[in-house]
């Protein structure tokens, strides 16, 4: 059994940071403290002074593509990035090719991971209007969740059905994720854009067409519902100032039925960045105002918002450089998520515990993630060391999705990652990846 032995970290964990030692065994956390000694030979040691040790996040929601699009993306390329970036579990989206809409393929792609992936693995199963006999059949403890499209998406994955929502809303006790864009208002808007710009539309005009009232009207019809129902509904990647005030900050999170995540771009990027950046932060929901970035920073700091995501979407740069109708919306971020946010703790705009509330414990807690997602004996062993004076530039060298690029190129971060360890395992050792995998397949405890 392999024996690691973390000295002299500064442990962030559970509201509180500490100066202490960490013990690994095999897979699991077996000691924290102070002064811990070997109690043998074989103990590999590591002096960690003047670092940071965090739990590895969990990123809820991301997109790698594989099947169907892998040219843009493929579970062993983008899991590599995660881990880099400090991101050991991800839950991965079901608009793949084919869509993660049969229990069949939602095994086929645990089958993929489990052979090429780097950091520990889910997925969300899909939701249509036509599969709730598959959604009824789930194990809940295999399964992360389900993920329901309610706006613009591919093929069958729009579920518009007020009869068929209710029916998934009233027949599950698993956590419900929504992409809430109201669909009338956006055809409208681009329609009304087409006709006055053809397909050229200018960038700008991206949160004009996905518009605040387009997220406002699905969120809080989603909300509503779940009210009547008592589903667990989770609304994904808020991007308005006015959906923060649907939500509660008086509930301890594993009683709040009706939770809430905001991504990266969303608390980095403003309309203001449109005219450097173009449709590289294309996203839906669109990046809108800076007064909605603030007003989203506000409403995560007073736990309106309860977790910290990336919506990692990758897309080649030639399909992103298109004109706007055929630029696809998303773009890359696991690997840069952790050190953006470490920079706005530089900033002054938020706390290293409260980096590691929304990224690793509140994702566990959430999504009833078994034994992850914080620094505690008996626990998994996902762990980051990070060296918070260490600066660099994101460039294309050290970019590692696949796409090859990202929004964050040229940025500089105060912040870097030197360690990464997954399931008690060093995955990522100063910009070295070890060439066996640890990966495991999330469980849940429900």
């Amino acid at each position: 059994m392999k024996k690691i032995l973390i000295k002299n970290a500064n442990i962030v964990n559970e509201g509180v940071v500490f100066n202490g030692d960490v013990l690994i065994e095999g897979e699991y956390i077996k000691k924290v403290g102070a002064s811990l000694t070997p109690k043998s030979a074989d103990v590999l040691v590591m002096d960690a002074e003047g670092k940071y040790l965090l739990p590895g996040a969990i990123d809820d929601q991301v997109h790698f593509r594989e099947p169907g699009l892998t040219h843009k993306a493929n579970i062993e390329t983008e899991s590599r990035a995660a881990i880099a970036g400090g991101i050991t579990s991800f839950i991965e989206m079901p608009n793949t090719n084919p869509q993660t809409t049969t229990i069949e393929k939602l095994e086929e792609k645990f089958a993929m991971a489990a052979k090429s992936s780097s950091a520990n693995y889910s997925f969300m199963f899909g939701g249509t209007n036509d599969n709730l006999d598959e959604i009824l059949k789930l194990d809940a403890s295999q399964c992360a969740g389900l993920k329901l499209f309610l706006g613009s998406s591919t093929g069958n994955m729009l579920v518009d059905d007020p009869e068929v929502l209710r029916k998934i809303f009233s027949n599950t006790n698993m956590r419900i994720s929504v992409h809430c864009e109201d669909e009338n208002t956006i055809k409208k808007n681009m329609q009304e854009h087409i006709d006055k710009y053809g397909d050229d539309i200018p960038i700008k005009q991206h949160p004009v067409i996905r518009s605040e009232e387009a997220c406002y009207l699905s969120s809080s019809k989603a909300i509503e519902l779940a009210k009547e129902t008592g589903a667990r509904l989770h609304v994904f990647h808020l991007s308005t100032g006015k959906e923060t005030k649907l939500f509660d900050n008086k509930i301890p999170l594993k009683d709040k039925k009706i939770t809430s995540e905001v991504c990266i771009h969303h608390l980095w990027f403003s309309d203001e960045d449109y005219e450097k950046k173009g449709t590289l932060i294309k996203w839906n929901p669109s990046v809108k105002k800076a007064s909605d970035r603030e007003q989203l920073w506000e409403a995560l700091l007073d736990d309106r918002i309860d977790v910290i995501a990336t919506d990692h979407a990758p897309h080649t740069m030639e399909e992103k450089k298109n004109v706007y109708t055929k630029a696809p919306s998303g773009g890359p971020l696991v690997q840069h998520a952790l050190p953006a946010m470490l920079e706005m703790y530089h900033r002054g705009k938020i706390s290293l515990e409260k980096i590691v509330e929304k990224m690793c414990h509140n994702p566990a807690i959430l999504f009833d993630i078994s034994r992850r997602g914080y620094i505690k004996e008996g626990y998994f062993a996902d762990l980051v060391l990070v060296d918070l004076n260490n600066p660099w530039t994101v460039t294309k060298d050290n970019t590692l999705y696949k796409c090859g690029w990202s929004p964050f190129d040229g940025s500089t971060f105060k912040s870097r990652i030197t360690h990464t360890f997954v399931n008690g395992h060093i995955a990522y050792q100063n910009s070295k990846f070890s060439e066996v995998k640890y990966a495991k397949r999330l469980t849940f405890n429900r």
